[in-house]
């Protein structure tokens, strides 16, 4: 039954210019928001960045400009981003937007406060400044952040905090009974361990002088700063009206999906639920942590040039679809995948221009040679088709193999032209091969549309048929279309 689904990407900080790391969730949100459409459902999508952090303070003025003008800098480059890698959003939203943000997350800082769990004392910590988090002597690898390698700084000062210890058992149960669903059951685990490890009250403000003004003031309190994971967390609400449009809120809230990289999973799986909790307000249904991109096994960041891969460029060269289609197949969901420039090149040739460019041009330049007017038969390529395990591993947040049963479709197409040698074949033999043909990649093109949509669009407009949607995924009695075959859909990449 068709239902509104509501999917954020993570809002990515802005203190420099994104790396293809980043085009990897943007893609993998596209997909599922796709899929979601595809079977007729209403779907919203958020995407945008984070602009109200210390590390953007401190890269503006490493760069003498003002914090504001690298923010607007930088976001238009995280903007060229999604749109070049075609994801089909609702909202780009911006933290640092006053009108649309402020009041949404000093509104949800109210509603914990009026909950009792908002209180001041002084504190000393290790902060993480490329985290942006504190961190325990414990939590550090060799005195270094695990997540940057980099030594955190000892910080004291007064703050406000919040009382996550408080929602310890509430959450241990909301996640133990899939309530609140983490995806995979990898990554929920170890939520659950650190749950069961006890939670501590967390500092959610800073002291206006460390953060430089720069950020989104605390309700009543004119020397403090909200901690920016605190405000940039509320983006997920704010940027669909709550504190400004609560119609609109309540039409979207509680999100369907988040979708995040496995390095801040702990704040939208621990820190974002219990403030949720103590606001009043719903949870959101699923998390989906995915892996990283990374160079030669390096993580990559945007401030080491050996792993800062930049998407744009390779944007100059490549078609999005092509990179779309590589990073799905090289980075398993769950799990790191490395790119490399050879291995999108390889993809490309032998995968996208070999298996599928080559299926539709055989296929298409056989019909237009038979010139046959109806094309009908014993249906002998339907039973490659598994539907209900592609839809299981969307449902699973398995696109990896979601696609590899797709190209496993393109690839039995390959092995029955092989077998039956339809240029040879005449009259009713020639026109049930057609057609199981044709009717294959009618499908295929409406499969593929989540993964790779300009393609799929142009193979449906070769095959004169409409895109379709799930429903139309099965073989018809016949193919009906008006076939034009035009110019190939992939170019061999030198």
């Amino acid at each position: 039954m068709p239902r509104r689904a509501y999917i954020t990407t993570s809002i990515p900080y802005v203190n420099a210019a994104p790396h293809v790391g980043h085009a990897l969730e943007f893609v993998q949100a596209d997909i599922i928001r796709r899929f979601r459409e595809l079977s007729g459902d209403e779907v919203f999508l958020l995407t945008g960045t984070d602009e109200n952090s210390l590390k953007n303070v401190r890269a503006a003025e490493l760069l003498k400009i003002t914090t504001q003008e690298l923010c607007d800098r930088n976001s238009k480059l995280f903007r060229d981003l999604v749109d070049g890698i075609n994801l089909k959003y609702d909202v780009f939203f911006r933290s640092s937007d006053k009108k649309s943000h402020f009041a949404g997350a000093q509104r949800l800082w109210e509603l914990c406060d009026q909950a009792g769990d908002i209180y001041k004392k002084e504190y000393s910590g290790l902060y993480c400044v490329g985290c942006e988090a504190f961190y325990t002597e414990g939590e550090l690898e060799d005195g270094l952040c695990p997540e940057h390698k980099t030594r955190p700084e000892l910080v004291h000062e007064e703050n406000y905090f919040f009382k996550l210890s408080k929602y310890e058992k509430r959450l241990l149960k909301l996640i133990e009974s899939g309530e609140f669903e983490i995806i995979p059951k990898g990554r929920r685990n170890e939520i659950l361990n650190l749950v069961k490890g006890g939670l501590e009250d967390i500092s959610i403000s800073r002291s206006v002088s460390r953060s430089k003004g720069w950020g989104v003031p605390v309700p009543g309190d004119p020397e403090q700063i909200m901690y920016v994971w605190i405000d940039a967390l509320s983006s997920y609400i704010n940027g669909i009206g709550f504190g400004t449009d609560e119609k609109n809120f309540k039409k979207w809230w509680p999100a369907d999906l988040h979708v995040i990289g496995k390095g801040i999973s702990r704040f939208h799986t621990i820190y974002w639920p219990a403030i949720l909790l103590s606001a009043g307000l719903d949870l959101p249904r699923r998390v989906f942590v995915h892996g990283y991109l990374t160079v030669g096994g390096e993580k990559m960041s945007k401030s080491n040039p050996k792993t800062a891969v930049s998407p744009l460029d390779v944007l100059k060269k490549y078609k999005a679809d092509e990179l779309r289609y590589y990073m799905i197949r090289d980075a398993p969901s769950f799990e790191d995948g490395d790119f490399s420039l050879v291995a999108l090149k390889d993809r490309t040739n032998k995968e996208l221009l070999g298996d599928l460019g080559n299926l539709v041009s055989r296929v298409l330049t056989i019909a237009e040679k038979s010139k046959l007017r109806s094309y009908t038969g014993k249906n002998v390529l339907g039973g490659d088709l598994d539907l209900g395990r592609i839809e299981k591993h969307f449902s699973a947040m398995e696109l990896h193999e979601a696609l590899e049963d797709v190209m496993g479709l393109v690839r039995g197409c390959n092995r029955y032209i092989n077998e039956v040698e339809p240029w040879k074949l005449s009259g009713k033999q020639l026109e049930e091969a057609l057609y199981n043909l044709l009717e294959s990649i009618r499908i295929i093109g409406i499969l593929l549309y989540p993964f790779v949509p300009d393609t799929s669009k142009r193979i449906c407009k070769k095959l004169g048929c409409e895109m379709g949607n799930l429903q139309d995924c099965k073989f018809r009695d016949s193919f009906k279309g008006s076939i034009e075959k035009g110019e190939h859909l992939f170019k061999k990449v030198e």
